[in-house]
């Protein structure tokens, strides 16, 4: 295995991966509070956690990636309340919905999928704890974090406490023994239609705590990476650390791994805000291979910009691996040439999870292997594979049969065997204008001709 380095948000520099269990990570990111479509920021963490578990796979690693659901909060009962209903049924079809989205990425669903009403007994317990210990106190039914009650509050985000505002309603602040205390359980409110019994009385969890309790039913504690967009940095994170650290007495996570948020129009893309680019339109509109190259085009830590033009740009990346990829032999072998490519693509996933640096090396995997190519060689997959893999478009690899493999490809059927045998006859005679009706005749039953030096191969259109 190699030696592999994170950023650790919490220490403010790289570590070395060490886990608990050798040979054993868990993964904790924090997934979406379902309270509308998902949109493509949203997407962001689900893909560069999914794809940090592919690659820690690769090196031999058994990986176990938990990505959690909120489906308890104060917005969803106000969408649900402006919808007209219910709450736990706009949670459920909202959680469908991510789900539906999220499949179309084609990088396979997360270990597993914690709802946080489903985790209310190990909620309560870790309230209990705290409440136990200290560090919390009931008010006419809530609970709240005493955040002066744990002395490295702030270590995460470093801010001082002055400055942390919890972002929380005046009607909390005003049951508070300090206004920088946090919720833990919330009472039952006139219009919340869904709530639990916990020895406070009636309610339902605050949102800091249900990460803290899912994350360690699922991974225990001390597990190796806990993972969300740098917008959760402070409060969400901030307060795990305090609520697991002060009820357990041992630290969450070893590693703190933050992903850079996706902008468009130089803000944060929110549903707060309104600037969205919903996650299902984007795939639509873009396709799966060009959405999850954009995702892994920056550096994860990096904010990355969202625009036509960049998606644009990712479709093109996308394409000229598949290119390359219908011009391969599956049954050739790779020359050795190739190999210190992917041992270059590998060491810069091992520095920081480095997808940029890793592209740069599989598109001169490309450069090069097209060269040899246009020589005549016959040219296998080889390393490309875990390589493609390794960034989502394993897809893009050619099947038994030499064609590209993303999965349940069509046949293309007697009409488009003929269409095609027509436009190869009239380029044969040089007539180009019959030759272009064919060709537009395949795009219009959803299928490409690509030119080759082996020929003309005809493949889906993306």
């Amino acid at each position: 295995m190699r030696q592999i380095r994170l950023h650790d948000t919490l220490a403010g520099e790289l570590r070395p991966l060490e886990p608990r269990t050798p040979g054993e990570v868990g993964i904790y990111a924090c997934g979406p509070t379902v309270y509308s479509r998902v949109h493509v920021g949203n997407a962001r963490p689900y893909v560069v956690f999914s794809l940090l578990k592919r690659y820690l796979a690769h090196e031999g690693y058994r990986v176990r990636l938990v990505i959690n659901v909120t489906d308890v909060n104060d917005k969803i009962y106000a969408a649900a309340a402006a919808a007209g209903v219910p709450s736990d049924e706009l949670a459920r079809d909202m959680t469908a919905r991510y789900e539906e989205d999220t499949d179309r990425l084609g990088l396979g669903r997360p270990d597993r999928e914690p709802k946080a009403s489903e985790t209310i007994e190990p909620i309560v317990a870790l309230i209990e704890s705290l409440v136990e210990r200290g560090h919390a106190y009931s008010a006419d039914g809530d609970v709240y974090f005493r955040v002066r009650s744990f002395g490295e509050y702030g270590k995460l985000s470093n801010r001082a406490l002055a400055d942390m505002e919890q972002g929380e309603d005046d009607a909390d602040v005003a049951l508070k023994e300090d206004p920088s205390d946090f919720a833990l359980w919330k009472a039952h409110k006139p219009g919340e239609d869904t709530a639990w019994d916990a020895p406070w009385g009636r309610g339902r969890p605050g949102w800091h705590i249900e990460c803290s309790a899912m994350a360690e039913e699922l991974l225990g504690l001390d597990f190796e990476i806990h993972g969300g967009g740098s917008d959760l940095i402070f409060p969400h994170h901030e307060n795990e650390i305090a609520q697991t650290e002060a009820g357990r007495g041992a630290p969450l996570a070893r590693v703190w791994m933050h992903n850079g948020i996706v902008r468009l129009e130089q803000e944060k893309m929110s549903k707060s805000v309104g600037n969205l680019r919903l996650l299902g339109e984007a795939l639509d509109r873009f396709g799966r291979d060009a959405l999850v190259t954009y995702l892994a085009s920056g550096h994860y830590r990096r904010p990355l910009a969202f625009s036509e033009d960049l998606l644009a740009d990712a479709g093109r990346a996308a394409d000229r691996v598949r290119d390359f990829c219908l011009r391969l032999d599956a049954g050739a072998p790779a020359p050795e040439a190739l190999v210190p490519y992917a041992e270059r693509f590998f060491a810069a996933l091992a520095d920081d999870f480095n997808t940029p640096a890793a592209r740069a090396e599989l598109f001169d995997w490309i450069g090069h292997g097209n060269r040899r190519l246009d020589a005549g060689e016959r040219l296998g997959v080889g390393q490309l594979a875990p390589m493609l893999n390794c960034l989502g478009l394993e897809g893009l690899l050619p099947t038994a049969a030499g064609e590209p493999g993303d999965g349940a490809r069509p046949s293309p059927g007697e009409d488009v065997e003929r269409l095609l045998a027509e436009r190869e006859a009239a380029r044969a005679a040089r007539d180009f204008a019959t030759a272009d009706i064919r060709r537009d005749e395949l795009a219009a039953l959803g299928w490409e001709v690509r030119d080759t030096s082996e020929g003309p191969r005809i493949v889906p259109r993306r």
